[in-house]
């Protein structure tokens, strides 16, 4: 009987060694959904920050820069693109850019979003409901094209303003985000691209598509009746000053979402999107300000926004005070393309869509193959399965080449596939606006409605 003792134990530890992979699995399977969970909360979280940033965010900054007559015109441009892309987005749009088609174009296999369900997609986001991804990335074909509506602003028919951006989606944004975002695209750095283009956010696919197609849209409708003639001031720059705060708000879930994950690259992209907006602010003030001897709160917000587009496509790749050099040169540049080259080539880029958007998201794409290094991420990988060194601080100075070879295609589809759809829209229902519409204001001619009442 003395024995017993060390018999029973010996069988207790023989029977919780046969049960431990039976623990291991259900602590694995509680750490993967607890993991998942959580990154759904953050993922979801920006959905709704990127949302925000075309209602009320953009509406409100571009609402606030036109003539009074034309407010409520301008901001439904904003409003409606939450409808129009949402639409063409669930039906054929997720699927031509992340379906797995060619490098140019996805397939249609989530036609109607046939097979997006609750289950993750492994390619792109192993601990995300593949709704939550595909709902994520339908927030950025919101916004884009709303981006472009700066340019044409005071002047464009709306039904015009929806055949052409209905088209431009099509035509211009869903094969641009495949080839930098979807599987086998051809700038993918991590699923198979032949040029790895470094993108984390959307410089190529978001900024410079619709920067350069803004550039064209401008030139193809001519200057606004009166322009350079005749004093065309921001009716409210309180309206834009809110908007403005609440694009830098919303543009946390646009970059630091694109992390995919609530972990610590997500802290990273977070952190260098702050420090490139304040530098943003700092560097077009700075200019600003030594040119006119004053600083104003318009070019404080410009320089924000500026920031923000030339950090969007290294926000998780840099480290903090790169991050923050990128927003200086950013709204240096910017202001100089804006106070400087825009009224000596004369061409009427009503909110300066081109200026801060086309040339902001160059900036910053080409600056992403120069900071980008392994200290912030090393998902991509060489032959041998060892991080590859990403730009030029960690020793690799072809990813410039890479980089400049993604700006370039995006340059060359954004202006020939605008001015197609341009065109196209053109000659279905028109684009500009008539001239007594133009004077009398697009909230009224276009919609019926003022946003503010002349007689008060």
């Amino acid at each position: 009987m003395k024995y017993l003792p060390s018999l029973l134990l010996s069988t207790a530890a023989t029977a919780a060694a046969d049960e431990l992979p039976e623990a291991v699995k259900a602590a694995s399977a509680a750490a993967a959904a607890a993991q998942l969970s959580a990154d759904n909360a953050w993922m979801l979280a920006s959905c709704a920050l990127v949302l925000l940033m075309t209602g009320p965010g953009l509406a409100l900054f571009y609402g606030g820069l036109v003539r009074r007559k034309n407010v409520l015109g301008t901001m439904m441009h904003s409003f409606i693109l939450m409808a129009l892309a949402t639409v063409l987005w669930a039906a054929v749009g997720y699927s031509l850019a992340f379906g797995e088609g060619n490098a140019v174009i996805g397939g249609f296999q989530y036609l109607f979003l046939r097979g997006v369900g609750m289950a993750p997609n492994a390619d792109y986001a192993a601990t995300l409901p593949h709704l939550t991804f595909m709902a994520f990335q339908m927030m950025f074909a919101i916004i884009t094209p709303a981006l472009i509506s700066g340019a044409y602003a005071e002047r464009i028919k709306f039904s015009g303003m929806v055949v052409y951006t209905a088209l431009w989606l099509l035509l211009v944004y869903f094969p641009m985000a495949h080839m930098v975002w979807g599987k086998g695209g051809l700038f993918n750095a991590f699923l198979g691209g032949r040029i790895p283009c470094l993108d984390f956010a959307g410089g190529t696919v978001v900024h410079i598509t619709s920067g350069v197609s803004a550039l064209i849209a401008a030139l193809y409708l001519r200057p606004r009746a009166g322009y350079l003639e005749e004093p065309m001031r921001p009716h409210s720059l309180v309206l834009s000053f809110a908007g403005a705060c609440l694009l830098w708000f919303g543009w946390f879930g646009f970059n630091a979402g694109s992390a995919l994950s609530a972990g610590p690259l997500a802290a990273s992209a977070f952190v260098a999107t702050h420090f490139g907006a304040a530098g943003g602010v700092a560097g077009w003030l700075a200019a600003e300000w030594l040119r006119t001897g004053k600083p104003s709160v318009l070019g404080g917000i410009s320089g924000c926004v500026a920031g923000l587009v030339a950090i969007t496509p290294a926000s998780g790749f840099v480290l903090p005070m790169p991050a923050m050099l990128i927003g200086v040169l950013a709204g240096v540049c910017c202001y100089a393309m804006v106070a400087v080259v825009k009224m000596r080539l004369g061409y009427d880029d009503s909110l300066d869509a081109f200026g801060v958007h086309g040339v902001g998201g160059t900036l910053g794409a080409l600056l992403t193959g120069v900071f980008a290094t392994n200290a912030v991420n090393s998902a991509l990988k060489d032959s041998a399965g060892n991080p590859a060194p990403l730009g030029l601080v960690d020793g690799n100075p072809m990813q410039i080449v890479n980089q400049g070879l993604g700006t370039l295609t995006a340059i060359v589809l954004a202006a020939a596939g605008s001015f197609i759809c341009l065109k196209i829209a053109d000659m279905i229902c028109g684009l500009r606006a008539a001239p007594e519409h133009e004077t009398d204001g697009l909230d009224l001619s276009m919609h019926g409605e003022e946003g503010y009442s002349f007689e008060a």
